[in-house]
């Protein structure tokens, strides 16, 4: 049953990218790691993701009104957002969702089934829609949900298919960012082209983050954009390690990548 299980997610996976010629655009909005001076910095993450079938916000930051100040900045249109994707509870990451949704309702809310009820039905109230997700869950062409992973603190990440190969965006990687690139490659049997977001290793020990680092080039990890909760001395040892395949992702970076390798 579970290799039968395996295959089906695979194929459900699967897609064509006819309809998609332009690359995506990922463009960091909120984030407590500076890159550009002319945004304000603040604790959270906040990362648009543009080109694909549905303009995507994924995370919201803590402070609305930086957010909607740095999407000012960077001449965003808030009425180009037509979906939101919440990682998990913690209020650095959907602090800034209200003051999003007070200025553009007609967007999409992708939640973890674990959010409270008090969350899931004020939002409910002020979005367009509501959409509760606890497995792997298809949000738009190449792009899905993992749903829900981990146990006391469940997060749910992004999966962006290309030809180049799967992008996994983290908003804190509390289940572990090497469980959750696991997770990904084992169901999409996929290789992995770039992990960014938040890795959550500031309390780690050097020899810690350096056994991070080595499972995940076991896991064949192209490049990595680690940022926000990743923690000053983690984020050094990833560029070091990386080299020409780091990224940085601090407030205001801007990546451009091609869905194919043509």
């Amino acid at each position: 049953m579970r290799i039968v299980a395996s295959i089906i997610l695979v194929l459900c996976f699967s897609f064509s990218y006819a309809d998609v010629a332009e690359p995506i655009t990922i463009t960091v909005v909120y984030n407590n790691v500076p890159h550009d001076e002319d945004l304000t910095t603040g604790w959270g993450l906040s990362i648009l993701i543009q080109g694909l079938e549905d303009t995507i916000l994924f995370d919201t930051g803590e402070d609305g009104s930086i957010l909607l100040s740095n999407m000012e900045k960077l001449e965003i249109n808030l009425q180009s957002i037509e979906t939101v994707v919440l990682s998990h509870i913690h209020m650095d990451h959907i602090g800034g969702l209200t003051a999003l949704l007070e200025k553009n309702d007609k967007v999409s809310v992708y939640l973890p089934c674990s959010f409270p009820d008090n969350i899931k039905n004020n939002t409910a109230n002020m979005a367009k829609a509501v959409v509760l997700v606890d497995k792997p869950k298809k949000i738009c062409a190449q792009v899905w949900s993992t749903g829900e992973l981990g146990t006391s603190m469940k997060e749910q990440s992004l999966v962006i298919i290309t030809e180049k190969g799967l992008i996994i965006i983290t908003g804190c990687a509390h289940p572990g960012i090497v469980n959750i690139v696991e997770f990904v490659k084992k169901y999409l049997n996929q290789k992995i082209y770039l992990v960014l977001g938040g890795f959550h290793l500031m309390s780690y020990q050097d020899n810690q983050v350096k056994e991070i680092i080595n499972e995940l080039k076991a896991l064949g990890v192209k490049k990595v954009a680690p940022s926000h909760c990743t923690g000053g001395r983690p984020i050094e040892l990833f560029k070091a390690a990386w080299n020409e395949d780091f990224i940085d992702l601090g407030c205001g970076a801007e990546l451009s990548i091609p869905l194919s390798d043509e």
